[in-house]
C-alpha cells in the first residue's frame, strides 16, 4: 500500500531517475557515480548500494518511443523490486524520484509494485504476512494518483480472491452473497434472482447448464447509477459466472480440472471493475449482469444431443456440454435488450481456441460496436498492458453454427473455435456489443510478473481506464458543443 509521508528515515530508499541523470544523485561522490554509470552501461536495471546504514535501490528509466511499452516495463520493474524486497525482508520502504520523469512512468512503477503485493493465504494455517508499505511524499506523486493506485490494487485483489476461491466455498449462491457485500461497501446495488425466478423467466441456457448440479443457479444484476451520469443509456457489462466447470456429461480430463474454479473470472472482473468505478465515483451509469452456475455431470444433467429453448425463444442443439459458457451468456445478452444499452461488453473464459491462438498475452475480442468504440477499448487495453487482439465476425462463420434440427448448435468445427463461439453469441445481440474471450490471460499456472500466479484479474484496470476515458470524452464533446453554440 502507498502512504503519503515525508519520512525519509527508513533504511531502504528506492530512487527512480532518468538513466542519463546520474549527476543528480548528489548523495554519492564522483567515484561512486562513475561506478554507477559503468554498471548502467553494462545493462543493470536495478542497482542496490549500501551507504551509511542505508540501502539505496537505484532504478534507471530509459527513454523509449513506445510509451505503452514503457509503462508495461515499469510495471514489471515494480514487480522486480517487490521480489528483491521479499529477498531482503524489507516491508517498509521509502520512494522518491530525481530529475524529470513522466508522471505516468512513476504511476506505472508504483502500480506494478502494489499489484505484486498479493497473496491468497485464506486456507493456510501459517499465513504469509509479508506486506510492503511504500512511503512517499505528495511532491513525488499527487494524492489523486496515489489514491487511484491503491484503489485499483484493492479492486484487483477482490477479483483475484473471488477467482482463487474453490467451489467448496464459492457456490453460485455464496457468490451472490459476496457480490452483495462488495456492492454495499462500494456503492452499487445488487439484485439476485434465485433458481425459482430463473425458471419463471425461462432462462433456458442457465437452467440447462446448471441441471447437473444440486446447488441452485443465480442471476445477478449489479447497478451503479451516480446522481448525474454522463451517459443517457447504460453501459452494460456481462460476465460468465461458472463457479466450477467439470465439462458436464462431456467431462473434461482430470489433468488441469482443478483450475476450473477460474471459469467465473469474466464475472469477477465485472465485480472488481464496478467496485473501483463506484468507489472512484466516476459519473457513468453501469449495469453488470452475472449468470452464475455449476456445470456438473449429475443425474439430471443436460446430455449431448438435447435441444433446449433459450431465454429469447431460440432452440439450441447441445452437441457438447463443455461449451456451456455461451449458453448462459446468451441468456444474459438477451436480458440486456430490455436495458436499452449504449454498449454491451461481455467477458468470459470461453474457449481453449482463444488461448491456443494468442496465449496468455492478450484477450481475443470481436463485436459489432463502432470503430470509434473499438479504438477507445484498444487505447485503454494498450495503456494498461491488458492487451486485446480483434478477430473477425464474418457472415460465413454463422453457417458453422447452424443445426439441422434446431435454430443453432452450441459447437462448431475444430477450426476458428473462438470466432464461432462469438458468432453464436451474436445471434442474441441487437445493440452495439463487444465480446472478450479472456481464457488466456485470466488464469496462469506459474508466476507471471506483477500479475501473479493463478488469478490475474485481467480486465479490471482496462475497464476502469475505458470508463474513465469515456467520462472525459463526454466532457470534451459538451465543451466543444457549447463553444460552437456560443460562436
Amino acid at each position: 500500500m502507498l502512504q503519503i509521508t515525508n519520512n525519509s528515515t527508513l533504511r531502504t530508499q528506492i530512487i527512480l531517475f532518468p538513466e542519463k541523470n546520474v549527476q543528480e544523485l548528489t548523495f554519492f561522490d564522483e567515484i561512486e557515480k562513475k561506478n554507477i554509470v559503468e554498471k548502467l552501461n553494462a545493462g543493470v536495471k536495478m542497482l542496490p548500494i549500501t551507504k551509511q546504514h542505508k540501502i539505496y535501490i537505484l532504478i534507471p528509466v530509459k527513454p523509449t518511443e513506445n510509451k505503452n511499452e514503457s509503462y508495461e516495463k515499469m510495471r514489471i520493474a515494480g514487480n522486480n523490486l517487490y521480489k528483491l524486497m521479499v529477498e531482503y525482508k524489507e516491508e517498509k520502504i521509502a520512494f522518491s524520484t530525481l530529475g524529470e520523469l513522466d508522471k505516468k512512468i512513476i504511476k506505472s512503477f508504483l502500480l506494478g509494485l502494489n499489484l505484486s503485493n498479493y497473496q491468497f493465504d485464506k486456507y493456510l494455517k501459517t499465513k504469509n504476512s509479508f506486506n510492503i508499505q511504500v512511503q512517499l511524499s505528495s511532491k513525488t506523486l499527487d494524492k489523486a494518483s496515489i489514491d487511484e493506485i491503491n484503489l485499483l490494487s484493492a479492486s484487483t485483489k477482490i477479483t483475484k480472491d473471488l477467482v482463487n476461491e474453490p467451489v467448496s466455498f464459492l457456490t453460485a449462491a455464496q457468490y451472490s452473497k459476496e457480490i452483495q457485500k462488495i456492492g454495499k461497501e462500494a456503492g452499487f446495488t445488487v439484485t439476485v434472482w434465485n433458481q425459482k425466478k430463473i425458471e419463471q423467466e425461462k432462462m433456458g441456457g442457465i437452467i440447462a447448464v446448471n441441471k447437473g448440479s444440486s446447488a441452485p443457479a443465480t442471476f445477478n444484476i449489479l447497478e451503479y447509477k451516480p446522481l448525474k451520469p454522463k451517459n443517457k443509456q447504460p453501459l452494460v457489462l456481462i460476465g460468465k459466472g461458472v463457479v466450477f466447470d467439470t465439462g458436464g456429461i462431456s467431462i473434461k480430463p482430470s489433468t488441469g480440472m482443478a483450475a476450473m474454479k477460474c471459469d467465473m473470472a469474466g464475472s469477477a472482473l465485472v465485480v472488481g471493475s464496478m467496485q473501483a468505478i463506484a468507489l472512484a465515483k466516476l459519473p457513468y451509469h453501469i449495469i453488470g449482469l452475472i449468470p452464475s452456475v455449476e456445470n456438473r455431470p449429475g443425474y439430471e444433467a443436460t446430455c449431448p444431443g438435447d435441444i433446449i429453448t433459450m431465454y429469447d425463444g431460440s432452440t439450441v442443439e447441445v452437441l457438447d456440454t463443455d461449451a456451456e459458457g455461451r449458453l448462459i451468456l446468451a441468456d444474459a445478452l438477451h436480458y440486456a435488450k430490455r436495458l436499452k444499452p449504449e454498449l454491451v461488453l461481455d467477458f468470459a473464459t470461453l474457449t481453449g481456441s482463444a488461448m491456443r491462438a494468442i496465449g496468455r498475452e492478450a484477450a481475443v475480442v470481436m463485436g459489432t460496436c463502432s470503430k470509434d468504440v473499438k479504438k477507445k477499448i484498444k487505447k485503454a487495453a494498450n495503456r494498461t498492458g491488458e492487451r486485446i487482439v480483434e478477430f473477425p465476425l464474418w457472415n460465413e462463420y454463422g453457417d458453422y453454427m447452424k443445426s439441422d434440427i434446431a435454430d443453432l448448435k452450441n459447437l462448431g468445427p475444430a477450426e476458428a473455435g473462438a470466432i464461432t463461439a462469438g458468432k453464436f453469441l451474436q445471434h442474441f445481440v441487437d445493440y452495439p456489443w463487444m465480446h472478450f474471450d479472456i481464457a488466456g490471460p485470466a488464469f496462469v499456472n506459474g508466476a507471471y510478473n506483477y500479475r501473479g500466479k493463478w488469478a490475474t484479474a485481467y480486465g479490471v484496470r482496462l475497464l476502469f481506464k475505458f470508463v474513465k476515458n469515456l467520462t472525459k470524452d463526454v466532457n470534451k464533446k459538451r465543451k466543444t458543443k457549447s463553444r460552437n453554440n456560443a460562436g
